[in-house]
């Protein structure tokens, strides 16, 4: 495995995961970006487009721990993080670990619990420890946080905080299949269920070692220096109330290396970062007031932002 490129142990994995996830090849890849920068996936969609299938998939690909969270208005943030309970035989305090202590974590409708709950994932996603009265206790690599919220149901929900959405590396959307793929779905699960015969094709010491190359990857000052202009753009764009942070900027950056490693390139091209661009920076604007009232959304701004700022050539 040590002598494999990014892009052959990537080949790997998307096929492995598309044997359970039909028809979803940029989504799968996506997915593939934000493991290999060690970074986390919201994903906005309807329920039974198969976000858990997707998340499962990845983890059993990886031979690694799974844990799914559902959110709820009464969950606790000692819910997901865990507890210190006194054990009676031994007379003394023990920590009972919370499903947040899992390598890939499906936060399930995770705008359904409180922002107190919401917040219990902040310190995870971006230091990968959890504080518990006062004990920090690291995480195991890797870790994947994929949330989802339904984009259509707002009753009941408490939208996610700018500190909250900030974390997630990318914001990805799976869609309807198409009726071939429906088709296709169907077939794949006629008679028995993928997941049974579905094995880990790639170590974790060996994914870890991946995530180390990645950074590796060039990126020329121009391409550099188009990313900076396109995410300072965004803060005083037309209709942006707050634009993208400097997190979201060493996003995208880290990103479009991924990107570029996972489809066999040493260094980063100007299209990667328009791939990537509504992914990593569009949950990182909050549209003012005027401009939602008028129906824009920050993919409108974004779209502004990529039209106006100069590509840059002969990068390589």
């Amino acid at each position: 495995m040590a002598q494999k490129s990014i892009s052959t142990v990537a080949a790997q994995l998307r096929t492995n995961i598309q044997t359970v996830v039909i028809g979803k090849d940029d989504v799968i890849d996506l997915a593939l970006v934000a493991l290999l920068c060690e970074g986390h996936i919201l994903i906005e969609d309807v329920p039974g487009i198969g976000k858990t299938t997707l998340a499962k998939a990845i983890a059993r690909s990886l031979n690694c721990s799974f844990k799914r969270i559902q959110f709820t208005p009464d969950l606790l943030p000692s819910d997901v993080t865990g507890i210190s309970y006194f054990n009676q035989k031994t007379q003394a305090f023990e920590f009972r670990a919370g499903p947040i202590f899992a390598q890939v974590v499906l936060a399930d409708e995770i705008n359904r619990a409180t922002p107190r709950t919401q917040s219990a994932l902040l310190e995870a996603m971006q230091e990968r420890q959890v504080t518990v009265e006062g004990d920090s206790m690291a995480l195991a690599r890797p870790f994947l946080v994929m949330a989802t919220q339904n984009p259509i149901e707002l009753e009941g929900t408490f939208p996610l905080p700018e500190a909250q959405i900030d974390r997630f590396l990318l914001r990805i959307s799976l869609g309807y299949p198409s009726e071939e793929e429906e088709h296709r779905i169907l077939a794949r699960f006629e008679r028995l269920d993928p997941f049974d015969t579905l094995k880990a094709v790639v170590d974790v010491e060996d994914l870890l070692a991946l995530q180390a190359q990645v950074r590796a990857i060039r990126v020329e000052r121009s391409v550099a220096d188009y990313i900076v202009k396109l995410c300072r753009s965004t803060r005083n764009a037309a209709g942006a109330q707050i634009g993208v942070s400097p997190r979201g900027t060493m996003a995208l950056y880290r990103a479009a290396q991924a990107f570029a490693a996972i489809h066999g390139r040493d260094y980063v091209l100007p299209d990667d970062v328009k791939t990537l661009a509504p992914y990593a920076l569009a949950h990182r604007i909050v549209v003012d007031g005027q401009s939602r009232l008028r129906g824009r959304k920050a993919e409108d701004i974004l779209r502004d932002v990529l039209e106006r700022t100069p590509v840059p050539v002969d990068t390589v």
